[in-house]
């Protein structure tokens, strides 16, 4: 393979302009901005007390992480819709990676240690950005990140099971790293049960899962932090509450604890990747859904600009949520002036925020397992067993791992990338070639569908396509894949160009649940003609 340095900078250099020329290319705002983005910030301001929290962090870092960041990320961002900020995810890695550093929640230390993992993270995904590289998110295969986030999901529920019950965890249970025994070991003693903090709990929940049933845009959380503050005002509530919240603005400092880099930096690149899948998978969505563009390394970009700035303002390593972004795009937002919008409300709010001092706990406790809940994919878990035994076990072996290594959950992620690599190897990629009897092509893809065989899944295609005289119908059949993701499904396009090339019409049959979504966006049609798409 040749190796031209002149050509690749030159590309490089042209690929950075080009983007460059999009930043400055600001839309003007529409009137669907303003109200999208003051509904996000009424979601933000409980949902990042309850993220921090989380993160074993003081409230106000959370409200830190949602200002700034979000005000960076609207200028450079390229979907319209996608909102940034504290979520769970990213919450439960940061306590994962500051923990593991032997950190104790809460101190000085621990703060400062969080900016700079934010650092990290952020000049992480800038590189990425900036080298143009923003596909490599896909060394993750499908099955490790369904794993991962459904035991994550499971790791974060548990976590806040004490919250939510109003239990004092003895010394020796608290000093457990792995939230599932301390979650366990509640639920088996409810004779420690609170019960004013039990019905808090039971109505967050109601108030977000029943509230979106009469409205997607019903503001279910800030209702019940409303009612359970007054609750608190007016009784003099004597159970646990959060910690009291000081009023201002952050600042902007680089004093970080800068010789703690080596022991945060494993952590901080998992993060740097783990944290940019979802909201890749987000701005994806909604760039299908309105035919607009969407630019990963740009996406690249804005996050790790953003998370610098959360680092330098006193907050932690910040995301992309899927809930706040469906609550903007529903509520009419247009274009990324409604990140700024949100950046600004909670700007205002901060000097205020003493205003939630006395909330009990067991509120933003519940809102993070109405979070977790969403993460947790039962189904798509189990269905994997009905596709390929391989990749289940691909699958249950991250699953298991997420659940038995906190605080160190990030280790669960490179075992899952390492058992990939190995099913790679021992299982290579093959495209099994059928003429039909009616002068059609049927392909299917063996092995597993990622990173690592796209280039090969590409050209086999091609190849097939080209070499065969018969003129019917291309069929892809991925009846044996278990997940697809845009880098696998921009291969499988390229299929479609071939055949399209050739005058044949191109379908694919028996894609896994949720990859028709993908597909769509690169306008490859799918059927399921042997089972419906919920199997």
């Amino acid at each position: 393979m040749d190796f031209n340095a002149a050509k690749i900078a030159k590309e490089w250099s042209a690929g950075v302009e080009r983007q460059i020329g999009e930043l400055r290319a600001i839309p003007r705002p529409a009137l669907g901005d303003l109200v999208g983005g003051i509904s996000v910030a009424l979601v933000l301001i409980p949902q990042s007390i309850a993220n921090a929290g989380l993160a074993g962090l003081p409230p106000v870092v959370g409200l830190f992480a949602s200002a700034f960041p979000l005000l960076i990320f609207a200028v450079f961002a390229s979907s319209p819709y996608l909102q940034t900020g504290p979520v769970a995810l990213t919450s439960l890695l940061t306590a994962g990676a500051l923990v593991g550093a032997g950190l104790e929640p809460n101190t000085t230390d621990y703060i400062a240690a969080a900016g700079l993992l934010a650092v990290i993270v952020g000049v992480t995904r800038l590189i990425i950005g900036a080298t143009r590289l923003g596909s490599i998110v896909y060394l993750m295969a499908e099955p490790v990140t369904i794993g991962f986030t459904s035991g994550a999901g499971l790791v974060i529920l548990t976590s806040q099971l004490s919250k939510a019950f109003g239990v004092a965890l003895p010394a020796d249970v608290a000093a457990n790293n792995n939230p599932i025994w301390r979650g366990v070991w509640t639920l088996l003693h409810p004779g420690e049960w609170t019960f004013s903090a039990v019905i808090f709990s039971a109505l967050t929940l109601a108030f977000m899962f029943l509230g979106r049933r009469l409205h997607r845009l019903f503001p279910g959380v800030l209702i019940a932090v409303v009612l359970a503050l007054t609750f608190s005002r007016v009784t003099g509530y004597s159970g646990a509450v959060i910690d009291p919240i000081p009023s201002g603005l952050p600042t902007f400092t680089l004093d970080l604890p800068w010789g703690s880099f080596g022991s945060l930096l494993a952590g901080g690149l998992v993060i740097a990747f783990i944290g940019f899948a979802e909201p890749a998978s987000i701005a994806r969505s909604f760039a299908s859904e309105s035919q607009s563009r969407w630019s990963s390394s740009r996406e690249f970009i804005a996050s790790g600009l953003a998370n610098v700035v959360a680092g330098a303002t006193g907050a932690y390593p910040v995301g992309g949520s899927f809930a706040r972004s469906s609550i903007n795009k529903i509520a009419g937002a247009e274009t990324r002036w409604s990140g700024a919008v949100t950046a600004i409300v909670m700007l205002i709010f901060l000097p205020f925020a003493f205003v939630l001092d006395g909330l009990p706990d067991a509120v933003p406790g519940a809102v993070v397992i109405g979070a977790a809940v969403t993460l947790v994919k039962p189904r798509r878990l189990w269905r994997f067993r009905t596709r390929s035994p391989w990749h289940a076990s691909l699958v249950y072996l991250t699953f298991i791992a997420t659940l038995v290594s906190p605080p160190n959950i990030h280790y669960a992620v490179l075992l899952g990338i390492a058992a990939t690599i190995l099913l790679h190897v021992t299982r290579p990629f093959s495209l099994e070639v059928n003429s039909t009897d009616s002068g059609g092509l049927d392909l299917r893809p063996r092995g597993l569908l990622w990173l690592g065989t796209n280039a090969r899944l590409e050209g086999r295609l091609n190849e097939a396509i080209r070499a065969d005289d018969g003129s019917g119908p291309v069929t892809v059949s991925l009846d044996r894949s278990t997940a697809i993701d845009a880098a696998t499904a921009a291969a499988i396009a390229s299929g479609r160009d071939a055949a399209a090339d050739a005058g044949r019409s191109f379908v694919v049959s028996n894609a896994p649940r949720g990859a028709e979504v993908v597909l769509a966006g690169f306008d490859v049609e799918v059927t399921y003609p042997n089972a419906d798409p919920q199997n």
